[in-house]
């Protein structure tokens, strides 16, 4: 038996919590992984963004894919699923917050750090990462002793009511948005640090992309900072875009602030938001899907672990969520600082395809 993470955001754990609970379902991307758990095996269950142990589910069969809608009315994304049994199914009062002492100082991945540390995060990425069974054991039996006869913890119901997402309808199709509480307009005014810091990671994100075999673009004015933190190989680093599109798209593509390329064809994009609104790169990446709804690639905003939050606000705004491709929140995922640099120090980089992103990367739930 192992132990897997299992991720849920508030309206999942809402829509779950009504159901049957007697199937778990994970997306298209992650049936690989799905693919080496076997019945008998557990998941552990977390709430995002409140950041709570919710419950265990024990599993009952091999994954297999439906997409037949579960939850939502159409367009279930969950299609890789898991038959499932609950063994503990927290009500929300009950569940734990992952910051009690409690819990942080006994789990390997929180109890070195500081409560205020966001390192630890990355162990909680995504779902169906594997978890250790002295970890695993411990958060089973914890959940289960919590269902008997375990504390309260309160819960800001209008906080998590602003997680609970809405849905619209429109003529083909329901899509999710939010709209995000207007607070007083931050002026942008950037230090010299955090301006360094945004090239440090754009010379970071061409370092990977080159190890990878990648071409790399740069926008022209920031080349002189970025190559201050990196020195790339001849012809790596590109002059010129190689790529057939009206002017209007390729003034939109040059701005971007980092991109892999193969040939003649981009592989991935990335958007580095170091301003306090988060939002230019965002509609740089509205912009190129509004001009180009058939270019299929993957889109990506590289921020600070402590703006993600604000990056699927943004990302899930209605001007986004209704793109003749699809809503925004599909198509681009968030990559934080402390996921690049981990993965940049993986040793076998350039063994490696560049769908090893994907494992770094969070999608808007």
């Amino acid at each position: 038996m192992a132990y897997y993470l299992d991720l849920f955001s508030p309206e999942t754990y809402e829509a779950f919590s009504k159901s049957k609970r007697d199937i778990s379902g994970f997306r298209k991307r992650q049936e690989n992984i799905a693919g080496r758990i076997i019945a008998g095996d557990k998941f552990i269950c977390y709430m995002t963004k409140l950041s709570r142990w919710i419950g265990v589910l024990e599993v009952l069969s091999d994954s297999f894919i439906d997409d037949e809608p579960i939850f939502f009315e159409e367009d279930d994304p969950f299609v890789v699923r898991f038959r499932v049994d609950p063994t503990v199914w927290l009500p929300l009062e009950k569940t734990i917050p992952i910051h009690e002492d409690i819990v942080w100082k006994k789990l390997s991945f929180t109890k070195e750090y500081e409560k205020g540390n966001t390192t630890w995060t990355g162990m909680i990425r995504s779902s169906l990462k594997l978890i250790s069974e002295e970890d695993g054991r411990f958060l089973e039996d914890l959940i289960v002793s919590q269902s008997s006869n375990g504390k309260l913890y309160k819960v800001d119901e209008s906080e998590y009511r602003k997680y609970v997402t809405q849905r619209i309808r429109r003529l083909e199709k329901t899509v999710k948005v939010t709209v995000p509480e207007e607070k007083k307009i931050e002026e942008d005014v950037l230090d010299k640090q955090t301006i360094r810091d945004s090239y440090r990671v754009q010379a970071l994100i061409a370092k990977i992309g080159e190890q990878m075999g990648f071409n790399v673009w740069i926008p022209k004015q920031d080349r002189n900072s970025v190559i201050h933190e990196w020195n790339p190989s001849q012809n790596v680093l590109l002059d010129a875009l190689p790529l057939n599109y009206d002017e209007v798209t390729l003034r939109t593509i040059e701005q971007i602030d980092a991109i892999w390329l193969k040939k003649r064809s981009i592989v991935r994009a990335f958007e580095v938001e170091h301003t306090t609104s988060v939002y230019s790169g965002i509609l740089r990446m509205a912009d190129l899907l509004a001009l180009q709804p058939n270019m299929d690639i993957k889109l990506h905003i590289v921020a600070p672990y402590e703006r993600r939050e604000k990056v699927f606000q943004e990302i899930q705004r209605p001007v986004f969520s209704l793109l003749d491709k699809g809503p925004l929140s599909e198509l681009c995922t968030f990559i934080s600082y402390d996921s690049l640099k981990e993965l940049a120090q993986d040793k076998h980089l350039s063994h490696l395809s560049d769908t090893v992103l994907d494992e770094y990367a969070e999608e808007a739930e």
